[in-house]
């Protein structure tokens, strides 16, 4: 997942991150790794993306921009796939 301290929708995702996976336990399995752009650029320049938070699954982005409630836990059910 890639964000950027600042943004105020990547504050509102990890709210919701948060509030979704105490309600769903089996999310809790994902292990979700959280990279500020800001704070690591050269990692962040391997993959393609432009809006945060973006969220990859191995190579495979599966949401990029602000992010809804079903966007999240498509996110999650792909991780556990």
């Amino acid at each position: 997942m890639f964000i950027m301290r600042t943004c105020p929708h990547c504050k509102k995702v990890l709210a919701l991150m948060e509030e979704i996976c105490s309600e769903r336990p089996e999310f809790g399995a994902v292990e979700v790794k959280i990279t500020d752009e800001t704070k690591e650029p050269e990692y962040a320049g391997r993959f393609d993306y432009y809006y945060v938070p973006t969220f990859f699954v191995g190579d495979d982005k599966i949401h990029e921009g602000p992010a809804n409630r079903e966007a999240i836990v498509k996110v999650y059910e792909e991780a556990l796939k």
